[in-house]
């Protein structure tokens, strides 16, 4: 270390809001190792180590996996990481025009039941055409998209939090599994995965081509990859394999 300002991991969790357990694994992984250790062998960082962290936390926003960041950040080529954060910056500026109209519709929606002025049924629904999001979901999912939508638009801020612990479990038992080596075939990971079929079936019931669709697309779209990933390395790709096993040996086609 050098005389350069440094910081522990505890100043690095409250920073930037990652766990410890995160920094641990981008260290064993090599994506974004301590700058060195401090007494007791506490890891410490430095300048650089955080401006890395804040450029591999940018591109997950952005929806990159771990493996794709890695391969950004040690190209050693400034152009492809800022041509990343472009497409970043891009993302968060339509997201910002899109919340600053659903803003205006609620500003506008309360003005009219005060009395204030009545909107036109052009401008009670303007906020919600060309939602990137809404479009994708329908492009890919069809009515299927729209049902869900409507449905989890019911759910209190309970439910939210119970589904997010379901899925984080899901997750965890998985990766635990495939720590110890257990085939995606083994009963012990066909529960794990009985229990994510449960877990999705609360937004929708997925028959067997749905359902395996739903593990490429784990494995495939680097958002969903990314965050699954984050819980052990290939772990989207070891869901996609055991998914593809329960779907073919426990469901049948619509």
């Amino acid at each position: 270390m050098t005389d350069e300002p440094c910081w522990s991991t505890d100043d690095v969790v409250r920073l930037a809001g990652v766990s410890s357990r995160t920094l641990r694994h981008y260290d064993h992984i090599g994506l974004v190792p301590p700058a060195g250790t401090g007494p007791g062998g506490r890891r410490l960082y430095g300048r650089t180590q955080l401006r890395r962290l804040q450029h591999v936390l940018l591109l997950r926003e952005l929806g990159l996996g771990l493996p794709q960041i890695t391969a950004v950040l040690d190209t050693g080529s400034d152009a492809a990481e800022v041509d990343a954060l472009r497409v970043h910056h891009g993302r968060l500026l339509d997201e910002i025009a899109r919340l600053r109209r659903l803003a205006d519709t609620v500003a506008r929606s309360i003005g009219e039941r005060e009395g204030r002025g009545e909107m036109t049924a052009e401008e009670m629904f303007e906020a919600f055409r060309d939602d990137p999001h809404g479009a994708e979901a329908r492009d890919r999912w069809g009515a299927d998209a729209v049902a869900v939508q409507e449905r989890v638009a019911d759910w209190t801020r309970a439910d939210a939090t119970e589904l997010t612990a379901d899925w984080e479990s899901v997750l965890r038992r998985l990766a635990t599994a495939r720590s110890a080596g257990d085939p995606v075939d083994a009963p012990s990971v066909q529960e794990i995965v009985a229990d994510h079929h449960r877990w999705v079936s609360r937004f929708w019931v997925p028959a067997r081509e749905a359902y395996t669709g739903l593990g490429e697309l784990y494995a495939d779209d680097p958002r969903f990859a990314g965050q699954i990933d984050a819980h052990g390395a290939g772990l989207s790709g070891y869901l996609r394999d055991a998914i593809a096993v329960y779907a073919a040996e426990r469901l049948e086609q619509p």
